[in-house]
């Protein structure tokens, strides 16, 4: 995959770093999951479609909740990694490989549509109507995000400081709150139901965060393998110096809630 407006059009591919993806970005902590539900979505009696669903980290946090989730994401080995953690935790979602654009489910098939931390790599004129299409009248898109805030949290600071020097062309740094920009095409097809931010203390260890900062697409989703093999090692080596062994990182999430005009 590569998108113009991200990373200067370099290449990138999730499905490479599955395997630390699956291990080391199960990180929302639960105030951000009890937000979703205070908004009324994921819950008893829906039909969720979860798009960008990575290792399906989003379905099976809320599995517990009683709705009905379909997972999609491009990159297939990570759907493989999602259908096995699914299946180790004992859990009925369904799983696909495809862009979201292109997914084909039946016109009204899902009440929620989620994209948690992949909106931005949609092409909005393509992905809107197909999202429309697919929810049923009323039916809510919901944009997650969540980042860490470099300029307020020293560690964070630190390791995106090494990632930048490994891969100059990574343009996922430099975060700060801002809400989610709705795409000018949503205009005709939703209203905004809401929009909000806050913030989150998310807790780590040297190695959770190392994978976590590890499995970005700045590094094992972009870069070559002896590359990654060299940021680890400073990267290790920086924790040592700069971190405890426990400690908790600020990261700030933003959603918005769109209700589909029809």
């Amino acid at each position: 995959m590569n998108r113009v407006n991200i990373d200067a059009g370099a290449s990138f591919d999730w499905g490479r770093t599955s395997q630390d993806y699956a291990a080391y970005r199960d990180i929302y902590p639960p105030a951000f999951y009890e937000k979703i539900l205070e908004l009324g979505l994921c819950t008893r009696g829906q039909r969720v479609l979860d798009l960008g669903t990575g290792t399906g980290v989003l379905p099976r946090n809320l599995y517990a909740h009683g709705a009905r989730f379909t997972g999609a994401d491009i990159a297939e080995n990570q759907i493989i990694q999602a259908r096995r953690l699914a299946g180790e935790a004992g859990m009925d979602i369904d799983f696909t490989v495809g862009p979201a654009e292109d997914l084909c489910f039946p016109d009204e098939s899902f009440d929620v549509v989620t994209a948690c931390q992949c909106f931005f790599y949609f092409d909005p004129a393509k992905v809107l109507p197909n999202i429309h299409r697919m929810l049923r009248p009323g039916g809510k898109l919901a944009i997650l995000y969540m980042a860490w805030l470099p300029e307020e949290d020293p560690i964070a600071g630190e390791s995106e400081a090494l990632v930048l020097r490994h891969n100059p062309q990574w343009s996922g740094g430099g975060e700060v709150r801002h809400p989610i920009a709705i795409p000018k095409e949503a205009d005709s097809l939703f209203d905004v139901e809401a929009s909000l931010c806050f913030d989150l203390s998310v807790p780590f260890t040297r190695e959770s965060w190392n994978g976590r900062i590890k499995a970005c697409r700045g590094i094992g989703a972009s870069l070559p393998d002896a590359e990654i093999a060299a940021f680890e090692r400073e990267h290790r080596a920086l924790l040592e110096r700069i971190a405890p062994e426990r400690f908790d990182i600020l990261h700030y999430a933003a959603m918005t809630v769109l209700r589909s005009k029809k």
